[in-house]
């Protein structure tokens, strides 16, 4: 899976994850998918935000609680509930032949 080679301190967004997986512009679909993850996955779901780094679980929620830890724990920094995506943005090198 697409989100599996995302590594820590790097993050992207729904849209981009969808784009990368080969299902076009699913962001939605890719959201709803990891919301059904159970409890137990090792996917770095935390590391997956809305669009320009935006975090789209709400602070004060258990999961938007977690995905924070969990990205502060990685080194990355949050401010104003958005993650600097020029800095930490995921963006995988292309293969070809």
């Amino acid at each position: 899976m697409t989100l599996a080679q995302v590594p820590p301190g790097k993050v992207v967004s729904y849209g981009q994850l969808a784009e990368l997986a080969g299902l076009g512009r699913a962001a939605r679909y890719v959201g709803r998918t990891l919301s059904q993850l159970p409890d137990d996955s090792k996917l770095p779901w935390h590391r997956v935000l809305g669009a320009g780094g935006r975090l789209s679980l709400p602070a004060g929620s258990a999961c938007g609680d977690e995905q924070r830890a969990r990205l502060r724990e990685e080194g990355v920094s949050i401010l104003n509930n958005r993650v600097d995506i020029q800095r930490h943005g995921w963006r995988p090198v292309e293969h070809s032949g």
